[in-house]
């Protein structure tokens, strides 16, 4: 097995330099007591849970490696070692992907690297469970950013819905419409750092979002609470409070924001990609 990239080295370049490329990070730990869907799929991590055929890991990191748009992917996880039986041989001694020991706090451990030699600007994070995506997702994503220094895709209720009336997900509730999170978060240059250092402060209320505005003044919060303001408003003045531009990226595919939190979601997953892979 190829030796673990250092992390004071950077990954290759997937595609030719043009404009900038995106670097993707792609989250893959986990807690050091273990992860209920492992356990459930009898694997030591969440990310090397098969799904039709391949991990979840290998299938974003493959979506992600089809991407014009993405020129390098750093996968981070406490043990990157064992990880790589999560990807075919053909991935894990790619140049282009490079394996990061992280801490045990996911914020903490994106701080470290963003911005430096293993992950230039602009970077791309995202999940190893986010198993449903595809080019088409991540084409509207980076066509939709224009220069946000912090941009969260996400999926309106009413969209998934539409798709999959069953689906249970968690929703951030605000005027004109409830919001699921897409697990695709853009960091565009420096002036984002302040917002990842936050997140490493409120990520236990990750899943809660009154208590993540609540850090931003009682105003902010009343209005998130009474459902007065629009989230796209709301992120836009949590941004100005960190002195960079923040908004929602509200994505039109409803599977952006179906991940695999739950054996629920699992079935669903693996339903959606057997009819999709045939």
């Amino acid at each position: 097995m190829p030796p673990v990239h250092n992390p004071d080295s950077s990954a290759g370049d997937l595609h030719p330099a043009k404009t900038p490329l995106w670097t993707a990070i792609i989250l893959a730990g986990q807690r050091p007591e273990g992860d209920p869907m492992a356990a459930y799929c009898n694997v030591t991590y969440k990310a090397l849970i098969p799904i039709n055929g391949q991990t979840m890991l290998e299938r974003v990191a493959r979506a992600l490696i089809a991407s014009p748009d993405v020129g390098k992917i750093v996968i981070m996880a406490q043990s990157p070692e064992e990880l790589k039986s999560g990807l075919s041989p053909d991935l894990a001694t790619q140049d282009g992907i490079a394996f990061v020991a992280s801490n045990n706090g996911i914020a903490t451990s994106i701080h470290n690297v963003i911005g430096t030699a293993i992950a230039p600007w602009p970077v791309l994070v995202t999940t190893a469970d986010n198993a449903l995506l595809t080019g088409e997702i991540l084409d509207c994503f980076f066509q939709a950013h224009n220069g946000q220094d912090v941009a969260v895709a996400v999926v309106e209720r009413q969209t998934m819905l539409a798709a999959y009336p069953d689906a249970r997900r968690t929703w951030l509730k605000f005027r004109g419409g409830a919001y699921s999170g897409a697990n695709l978060f853009a960091l565009h240059n420096a002036a984002a750092k302040p917002a990842v250092a936050f997140w490493s402060a409120v990520e236990k209320d990750r899943k809660k979002g009154w208590k993540i505005f609540a850090h931003f003044g009682p105003w902010l919060l009343l209005r998130a609470l009474t459902r007065t303001i629009g989230f796209k408003q709301a992120m836009a003045q949590a941004g100005e409070r960190m002195a960079l531009r923040a908004e929602p990226i509200i994505l039109p595919i409803a599977e952006a924001a179906i991940d695999v939190d739950k054996p629920d979601d699992l079935e669903l997953v693996t339903g959606i990609l057997e009819r999709r892979e045939g």
